[in-house]
């Protein structure tokens, strides 16, 4: 029997997927142990590292998802760019050991330790959603390591009710179950029902990847716990690195007006719309995301 192409940590369903940056993406994925004051044992993190020319740029995904969120926009920005995207603390295929604190602050440590470790050196930060919020704390808390700043429909003045920070259990397992099962039969009526187009079900397929990782639930149930980003708003103000703002025009997760704060309460930033598109840019519309973002690395005041 011959070895698989992907990496061992990774799910075996991980062979399902069909589409040519999907599979190369997930090829390139690879864990480092990232030692952390969180934890004795050092974190085995996951991230992909494409590109090798041009200045650091560092991809930060969102909610519940991992570095395949980035695998149309990755090999767009790695023509000019050397590109890392990670899987933060408590997502994605990064390890979930158990013990671990949750919530923006151990993540915020974690990323911390995973820039000095593998990149040490100042990077566009790209943020989207969730990992937007996680940009804006990291630049905050570590300026040195921030260059730019970009943030894709961004959380900062929406956050998801923290509805799971009042739950006990079994009722917190079952509403992380129901989250996980929203994805997993999507994923089941699109394949087996069929009457989806294939770039919709491997969407859905690279969505749910993630959820066969071990200790899953406990790592959601732990993260909205900690309330998440809920109070990031009042820190935005503070943000003096030079930040560019996108944002599907057709966003229904989170506010247009939501975009319009951000533009005002950045100082140096400015805000493109893009058109036709909702809240993943980075998925739905990937050739004009990256046009923007490699504008922006380029743009000298």
């Amino acid at each position: 029997m011959s070895a698989s192409p992907f990496a061992s940590f990774l799910p075996a369903t991980v062979a399902h997927l069909t589409e040519a940056d999907s599979i190369r993406t997930a090829h390139s994925i690879v864990r480092q142990a990232i030692s952390i004051p969180l934890s004795p044992q050092p974190v085995e993190t996951a991230y992909v590292r494409q590109g090798s020319r041009g200045p650091a740029l560092l991809l930060l995904h969102g909610f519940d998802s991992s570095v395949l969120e980035f695998r149309h926009l990755l090999p767009l920005l790695t023509r000019h760019h050397r590109v890392w995207a990670v899987d933060l603390l408590g997502f994605g295929f990064t390890d979930r050991a158990g013990g671990l604190p949750a919530g923006p602050p151990a993540i915020r440590v974690h990323l911390y330790h995973f820039w000095q470790s593998v990149i040490s050196e100042p990077v566009l930060l790209v943020g989207a959603s969730m990992g937007g919020a996680t940009a804006i704390d990291f630049a905050l808390a570590h300026p040195e390591a921030v260059e730019k700043l970009v943030l894709i429909d961004s959380v900062g003045y929406t956050n998801a009710p923290p509805i799971l920070k009042f739950l006990t259990p079994p009722l917190d397992y079952l509403a992380v179950e129901w989250w996980r099962q929203r994805k997993v039969q999507a994923l089941a009526l699109g394949t087996v029902l069929g009457g989806w187009v294939p770039a919709m079900v491997e969407q859905v397929r690279c969505a749910a990847l993630h959820l066969e990782m071990p200790r899953w639930h406990e790592a959601m149930i732990a993260f909205n716990r900690s309330g998440g980003y809920g109070e990031m708003e009042e820190h935005i103000r503070r943000l003096d690195k030079q930040t560019l703002i996108l944002w599907g025009d057709s966003d229904d997760v989170l506010s247009r007006d939501d975009a319009r704060k951000f533009r005002l309460a950045i100082r140096d930033s400015r805000l493109i719309w893009i058109k036709n598109c909702g809240h993943a840019p980075q998925i739905e519309q990937p050739e004009i995301t990256a046009q923007h973002i490699l504008a922006f690395g380029r743009w000298r005041p």
